[in-house]
């Protein structure tokens, strides 16, 4: 063994040895506590599923995932926007995004060209502003900004006219349904202010599809991805912005309980981290149980 693997292989020794630690020091912890409640029992099996549910779920479900995606949407939830992100609206006048936002708004980066997702997202968009109860520009806006800096503001007015052509209530989703394009540095902090990760790919781009949903104070609140959106869902984003409020997207909830499988190229329920999640939480009921259990007054006859 050369000297630079010996050097690699105690590095790992010694990072095992010191996870070996911390488990120990959990282990104990947790048998110290319960014994008070002299309980042999429940200690054993406190402990076994203790264990049981670290080893099961890989030792992984405490591991806070920071590293952001290349491309995709990375959400940032309870942000305010910048200030200074100017675009150009359908009048070819110069504008300040948090300027437009006097009321719930609806945002979504496209470019106008896109041969992929951007399409059948604003379709998306177009489709759920039709079906949907609340008023366009009254009740809400939707801001739809290129962040391809070469476009100009006439492909953008092209395309909203395609859109307007698919729903029923054209004046209404007209007034509410707004079009921008802009600079390169005004694009670049307002996709990194959303989490908009994107990458340019010759002459197209490759991105994610999703819609941010920001309060009238400029506050970031809910995140839809997708292209096709429910009334229902798209309504309490709405009317959670309203009232300032936040909440994580259900993609989130179904990314925990689902892994993608290479072989069935499908999407399975992770039934390994649902079951050690599920063991953690039954062996903190237990352990709480004991701890706080009242003592028996033991009655000694004189």
């Amino acid at each position: 063994m050369s000297l630079n693997k010996n050097y690699k292989f105690i590095q790992m020794q010694e990072k095992k040895n010191k996870d070996n630690y911390s488990l120990k020091e959990g282990f104990n912890f947790l048998v110290d506590s319960l014994k008070i409640t002299g309980n042999k029992s429940f200690v054993l099996l406190s402990v076994f599923l203790f264990y049981f549910g670290l080893f099961a779920s890989g030792q992984t479900i405490f591991n806070d995932q920071t590293r952001e995606p290349e491309i995709g949407i990375v959400e940032h939830l309870d942000t305010f926007l910048p200030k200074d992100i100017y675009l150009i609206n359908e009048d070819g006048q110069k504008v300040v995004l948090t300027d437009l936002i006097d009321k719930p708004t609806v945002i979504n980066f496209v470019y106008f060209r896109c041969p992929g997702i951007c399409s059948p997202l604003m379709e998306g968009l177009a489709k759920v502003m039709d079906a949907s109860d609340l008023v366009p520009g009254v009740d809400y806006q939707v801001l739809t900004i290129s962040f391809d800096p070469r476009e100009t503001i006439d492909l953008g007015i092209h395309k909203k006219a395609n859109y307007l052509n698919l729903v029923n209530k054209k004046e209404d989703i007209k007034k509410g349904w707004k079009f921008f394009v802009s600079d390169s540095a005004s694009i670049a902090k307002g996709t990194n202010a959303v989490g908009f990760k994107y990458k340019r790919n010759g002459n197209d781009y490759t991105h994610a599809a999703a819609i941010m949903v920001v309060s009238p104070k400029g506050k970031i609140t809910r995140y839809l991805d997708g292209i096709n959106f429910l009334p229902f869902e798209f309504k309490m984003a709405i009317i959670e912005a309203s009232k300032g409020e936040s909440s994580p997207t259900i993609n989130k909830i179904m990314q925990y309980c689902f892994a993608y499988d290479p072989i069935s190229h499908a999407y399975v329920l992770n039934v390994t981290k649902l079951a050690a999640t599920m063991i953690l939480f039954f062996a903190l009921v237990f352990f709480l149980v004991l701890v706080f259990k009242p003592k028996r007054k033991i009655k000694i006859n004189s």
